[in-house]
């Protein structure tokens, strides 16, 4: 039986490390109310897009329980060396989707911002991407109302 290595694993985390990476923002569907629905595997977009917002940091972390990065799969520490665990850290700005509320977050990977769009922006509307990228991760939550004077930090542990 054939199986993918560690090395192989760690190859694939370089990979997608090396893309751009976003996090992108959607209103989901108001039935859910707050039972949303269970992620599909075969999913690849939001439902309902309104806003991505490129990672402020991605780095190589490694399982460790003492570690100070905290995720629902356990706790993490930051590495120099590639591993099989990228680390993501998104920090959307007091007005990145004012008055919007939050059903369903994803990580991006390839998201592509158009062209003649200011150097250093990192919050993007629907309308502002070429191209929203490759769906990797989904999560649809209890709905998140983005008020005035709340800045939100997204943390994600990619493992391969």
């Amino acid at each position: 039986m054939a199986i993918l290595t560690q090395s192989g694993r760690t190859a694939l985390a370089e990979f997608v490390a090396s893309q751009p990476i976003f996090i992108g923002w959607g209103r989901g569907d108001v039935s859910w109310g707050d039972n949303p629905p269970a992620e599909q595997i075969t999913s690849t977009t939001l439902l309902d897009a309104f806003g991505y917002r490129k990672a402020k940091s991605i780095k190589f972390c490694q399982p460790d329980s003492d570690g100070v990065i905290e995720v629902p799969t356990g706790k993490f520490s930051l590495v120099e060396t590639p591993t099989n665990h990228i680390y993501l850290e998104f920090n959307f700005d007091f007005d990145n989707g004012l008055g919007e509320t939050l059903r369903e977050v994803a990580v991006m990977v390839g998201a592509q911002p158009k062209a003649g769009l200011p150097d250093g922006q990192y919050y993007f509307t629907p309308d502002e991407l070429e191209s929203a990228g490759s769906l990797m991760l989904l999560e649809h939550r209890k709905p998140l109302f983005r008020d005035q004077g709340v800045r939100e930090t997204f943390e994600f542990v990619l493992s391969f």
